[in-house]
C-alpha cells in the first residue's frame, strides 16, 4: 500500500486529493494545522468507508510542529510515496505593490514557500525509500510571469503581489528541488488545481473540488514515464497541462 502525506488537507482541495487517493487504495496521513479538525476531516472520510486514514497535526509555519509531525509519521512508516504541498494561504486583501509591507509579504511566504521547504526536507528521508517517490507542489496558473504579462489573458487584471509573488517563489523552487534529484527516481512537480470553489476563495472559483482534487492526485500518482520538473496547469493547457512559468 502506498502512503502519501498532504499538508492542510483538512479541507477544500487538500482534503478531495486525500479522498481521491484514499479511493485509489493509498494510505494517507492526513496534515491539519488544527489537531481538532484533522480528526474531524479523518472521522468524515472514515463514515465514507474510506478507513485507510491518519490525522497529523502539522503547521507548515512552525518548525516544531513539522519536526514533531516526521516523528509521528515516522513511527507508522519508514517509507513515504507521496508528499503534497498543499497548505497555503491568499494573503488578505488588498494586495497592491505600492501597499502591501514586508510583515504581509512575510506571513504569506512563510506558508506558501518557507512551509513547504520545511516540510518537503523534513520528510524527503521518507520519500527517497520509495521505489517511485512523487512531490506535488499545489501551485497556480495565476502566477505564471509569462501569462501575468499578457494582457488577453482571461485572468491579466486578477493581480494579487502577495500571492502571486508567493507562489511564482514556490515555482522557481520546485524547478530547483526537480533538478536536484534529476538523477533519481522522484517525480516532482508544480500543479494549478484551477479556479476552483473553495472557502480558500470565497467559493468564486468556476471549478469544483472534484476537479480540482482529481488533477492534483493525477500527478501524485504519474508512472514513470510522466514529467518531472514541470508547471501543469490543465485548466489552462486542456492538451498536455504544461504552462509557461
Amino acid at each position: 500500500m502506498k502512503r502519501a502525506l498532504i499538508t492542510g488537507a483538512n479541507r477544500g482541495i487538500g482534503f478531495e486529493t486525500a479522498r481521491q487517493l484514499l479511493q485509489q487504495g493509498y494510505y494517507v496521513y492526513l496534515g491539519s494545522r488544527s489537531a481538532e479538525n484533522g480528526q474531524a476531516a479523518v472521522e468524515k472520510l472514515k463514515a465514507a468507508g474510506l478507513n485507510n486514514v491518519m490525522a497529523i497535526q502539522l503547521d507548515v509555519t512552525d518548525p516544531g510542529s513539522v519536526k514533531a509531525a516526521r516523528a509521528s509519521v515516522g513511527r507508522e512508516t519508514d517509507v513515504l510515496d507521496v508528499l503534497v504541498n498543499n497548505a497555503g494561504v491568499l494573503g488578505g486583501f488588498p494586495q497592491a505593490a505600492l501597499s502591501s509591507g514586508i510583515e504581509e509579504f512575510n506571513e504569506t511566504l512563510d506558508t506558501n514557500l518557507y512551509g513547504v521547504i520545511r516540510v518537503t526536507q523534513s520528510f524527503v528521508d521518507l520519500l527517497r525509500k520509495s521505489p517511485q517517490p512523487r512531490i506535488v507542489n499545489v501551485s497556480s496558473s495565476g502566477c505564471s510571469l509569462t501569462l501575468h504579462c499578457d494582457p488577453t489573458w482571461k485572468y491579466y487584471s486578477h493581480k494579487a503581489v502577495l500571492y502571486n509573488s508567493s507562489k511564482a517563489a514556490l515555482n522557481m523552487y520546485t524547478i530547483n528541488l526537480a533538478y536536484e534529484l534529476r538523477d533519481t527516481p522522484f517525480k516532482v512537480n508544480a500543479v494549478c488545481p484551477g479556479f476552483v470553489a473553495t472557502d480558500f476563495n470565497n467559493y468564486r472559483g468556476t471549478g469544483t473540488v472534484q476537479e480540482g482534487g482529481a488533477r492534483i492526485a493525477k500527478y501524485a500518482m504519474i508512472g514513470d514515464d510522466g514529467p518531472s520538473g514541470k508547471f501543469i496547469s490543465e485548466e489552462h493547457n486542456p492538451e498536455t497541462g504544461e504552462t509557461p512559468w
